[in-house]
């Protein structure tokens, strides 16, 4: 499907592809503050198509929204609705979903006063975030020289739009140093996470991922959570300096992009084996078993397309 024959939800319409524009003024495009979210569509072994945690997405829309001080002018249930709807529309079994709410243009200055708040929802086929090389065998990654951004100085919980120049900056620095993707340490020079992902490492059997005091509330970082509980993988949330990395049994992302992704080296320093863990081979195993359907303890994680 090429994008001159698909459409995007605009507003509370659809429109073609080319006719969802915004003004040059628009307040976010110069000042950053609005909120988005990144959902997954999936084709399960059933042949019907399925969101993967639609509402808990759009929740976090609305969280997001709430902390950038901005008031979407629609309830939940309608961009759920509207998700569904675009989905059918363009006749896409698997897809990428993004929905924005972004401050329009009015106001010229930083105060972005009663200039509108628009919604957008636009969905497109996207395969395998970091390629599929990287599910299979890892990914090579580069400890950021870029701080992840302070929670005195920004709001962590929060996916809005002008926190993730952080997050390309780091990403654009790895890329131009031959490396797959970034970790970015907090202020304190404690792993946080990577440019787009939450991040997870293997121990001595134990399974560690920073606590969410200053990082994103990954919703694929949750059901790895409830997936290694299911296997009996023991848990730890806390602080993890990048020495720890280095010496880590294995390492992974998370996230709605690169779902489960293996780490094979950091700095140049291969983890582990350099090749996926077992541990990680199994979550990753059970994490594309529920998004194919195939898992039903947690099939209620999956909003089946009507």
């Amino acid at each position: 499907m090429s994008a001159d024959q698909s459409k995007i939800w605009f507003n509370g319409k659809t429109v073609p592809w080319d006719e969802a524009n915004v003004h040059v003024l628009t307040h976010t495009l110069h000042y950053g503050l609005g909120a988005f979210e990144g959902i997954r569509a999936y084709k399960c072994s059933n042949g019907k198509s399925a969101v993967l945690k639609l509402t808990e997405h759009m929740e976090r829309l609305y969280a997001s929204a709430h902390v950038a001080g901005i008031e979407i002018p629609y309830d939940i249930k309608t961009l759920c609705d509207a998700v569904t709807a675009l989905l059918r529309e363009n006749e896409l079994d698997e897809a990428y979903i993004r929905p924005i709410a972004f401050i329009g243009p009015g106001k010229k200055g930083i105060l972005p006063g009663d200039n509108a708040v628009n919604v957008a929802i636009a969905v497109w086929p996207w395969g395998t975030y970091l390629g599929d090389d990287a599910i299979a065998n890892g990914i090579r990654v580069k400890i950021s020289s870029y701080t992840r951004m302070n929670v005195n100085s920004f709001m962590t919980k929060a996916k809005i739009c002008g926190n993730y120049v952080n997050s390309v900056m780091a990403r654009q620095e790895a890329a131009d140093l031959g490396f797959d993707e970034a970790i970015l340490l907090d202020s304190e020079g404690y792993v946080a996470e990577g440019s787009g992902e939450n991040i997870f490492i293997v121990r001595n059997g134990i399974l560690k991922t920073p606590p969410l005091t200053s990082i994103l509330e990954g919703i694929t970082r949750k059901c790895v959570l409830d997936l290694a509980d299911g296997e009996g993988v023991p848990v730890k949330e806390e602080r993890f300096t990048r020495d720890e990395l280095y010496i880590a049994d294995e390492a992974f992302f998370t996230g709605t992009a690169a779902e489960v992704t293996p780490i094979r080296e950091v700095d140049g320093k291969k983890i582990g084996s350099g090749k996926p863990g077992e541990i990680t081979k199994r979550l990753q195993k059970r994490y594309f078993a529920v998004i194919k359907g195939e898992d039903e303890k947690f099939k209620h994680w999956l909003d089946y397309i009507p």
